[in-house]
């Protein structure tokens, strides 16, 4: 497929039509989780269950028929390789933890990047009936209405929205918090840090700060808060950085150099 925007368009069309069919299969899932199997990756936290993997799966069939040169990286089912320069990034369903039990905080994120940058960024939120939509140069959308950050907003007069897993030791989570508490701030945790990247580009939350994520994670709502107006930090996916987890910050642009702050005094740790 080519057109407009070397296929951009195209792509972005695809990312929101998909995003409401995976959303819809998630739900379906979630109102039904009690016969879900959940097994664990890396310790109990770290669950997965057979909706993830069943979602991933369609997405990258519907992906693989439409555009045959994209590559595909997702969390369950790892990376495929292509030719058009464009790769898909997906999370099935990003706060598998909140999901299977019964929490409402979780969505589907499904990013494409190109050139190391992410150009498309779609995140359905299922419980709450919300599409966020963005694409590079076209804006960003929840449910259609467009997106705009305001910079009168801070960590002061605002909630920041946490991260953490156990990549992270519960010292340097406990600094973070102390920090933005220090500074006039207050924080959230959901459980799903797509959610609150998209949460960051509707203003809701005046920023996002996790340690270590990975690039399903990230990368749609990163391309949200851009189009939004914000800012993020830079998160390389060159070599096996596709696969590393890396610290993530997004913001509005009058609170990223203060979070900025906060990512820097929690290195020593």
């Amino acid at each position: 497929m080519t057109g407009q925007n070397d296929g951009l368009e195209q792509r972005f069309a695809l990312a929101k039509a998909l995003a409401e069919e995976a959303g819809a299969m998630a739900l379906d899932y979630f109102n039904k989780r009690d016969s879900l199997v959940i097994e664990t990756k890396r310790d109990l936290q770290d669950v997965v269950s057979i909706a993830d993997r069943n979602v991933e799966t369609m997405l990258r069939e519907r992906v693989g028929e439409a555009f045959t040169g994209d590559g595909f990286l997702g969390e369950e089912h790892g990376y495929k390789g292509g030719s058009s320069g464009y790769t898909w990034v997906v999370d099935p369903i990003d706060g598998t933890a909140p999901f299977v039990n019964g929490m409402p905080s979780w969505c589907v994120s499904i990013a494409v990047v190109k050139n190391g940058l992410p150009v498309i960024g779609v995140i359905k939120v299922p419980c709450s009936e919300e599409t966020y939509a963005s694409a590079s140069g076209l804006g960003a959308t929840l449910n259609g209405k467009r997106l705009a950050l305001d910079p009168a907003r801070n960590l002061q007069n605002a909630l920041t929205g946490i991260g953490c897993n156990n990549y992270v030791t519960p010292e340097r989570v406990g600094r973070i918090v102390s920090d933005v508490m220090a500074r006039g701030g207050n924080f959230i945790r959901n459980g799903s840090g797509a959610l609150m990247l998209a949460y960051v580009a509707a203003g809701r939350l005046v920023g996002y700060y996790e340690p270590h994520m990975r690039a399903w994670d990230c990368m749609a709502g990163f391309c949200l808060v851009k189009e939004a107006g914000g800012r993020f930090m830079p998160f390389s996916l060159e070599g096996e950085n596709l696969f590393e987890g890396q610290p993530v910050l997004a913001s509005n642009v009058s609170s990223y150099e203060e979070l900025l702050e906060v990512h820097r005094s929690g290195l020593a740790l």
